[in-house]
């Protein structure tokens, strides 16, 4: 199984580039073939240019070669995994950015010619994760509606097949938690993805 494992956190020595490690590490050791996107590191832009956007419904809607080279890979791979932050409620800009250049039609979706209806264009994903960290506790999230992961777990996960099997690793309460909490946590992702 080939994964790519999409980070998006400005700090090389934080705690989401820690579990970025550690779901990378639980792939290799499941035997899967990863590819780690650190969405900072490349200076990935998050706007989409005004020619982006004229291109968007035409024929070649992707004009930066770092985006046609992420989207070959997510049309390529069996899994997709996002690590981040949740900053006011949701994905960090960059991540909102990456999946709004990326994921364009014939990429992330396409039109059905016959009835014009959307159709996924990521059916080749079978399994969805994401894996958060919040500085708020869970019943708070809860009440926000979490819209980062309302985003990849149900409008990205409209865009893969049916039988797309989605995993959440959430870890509320960040700013108030220990050492040994967020061990167990990072441990944790590495054993579930190590057997995926």
């Amino acid at each position: 199984m080939r994964a790519a494992v999409i980070v998006a956190h400005p700090r090389p020595d934080g705690f989401a580039h820690e579990l970025a490690s550690r779901a990378v590490a639980g792939l290799a050791a499941g035997g899967h073939e990863v590819e780690l996107i650190d969405l900072y590191e490349i200076g990935f832009r998050a706007a989409m240019s005004t020619d982006e956007r004229i291109a968007y419904h035409g024929d070649a809607p992707i004009l930066d070669p770092i985006v046609a080279h992420h989207a070959d890979l997510i049309r390529s791979v069996d899994a997709l995994v996002f690590v981040y932050p949740t900053w006011w409620s949701g994905l960090p800009a960059i991540l909102k950015g990456w999946l709004e250049r990326v994921m364009v039609p014939g990429v992330g979706f396409r039109f059905d010619e016959r009835t014009g209806k959307v159709r996924p264009g990521l059916t080749n994903v079978e399994h969805l994760i994401g894996i958060s960290t919040y500085g708020s506790p869970r019943w708070y999230v809860r009440a926000v509606n979490d819209n980062g992961r309302r985003t990849l777990m149900r409008a990205l996960r409209l865009s893969c097949g049916w039988r797309t099997s989605r995993q959440w690793f959430g870890m509320y309460g960040i700013d108030g938690s220990t050492e040994v909490r967020r061990h167990e946590f990072a441990a944790r992702v590495e054993r579930e993805l190590s057997e995926l």
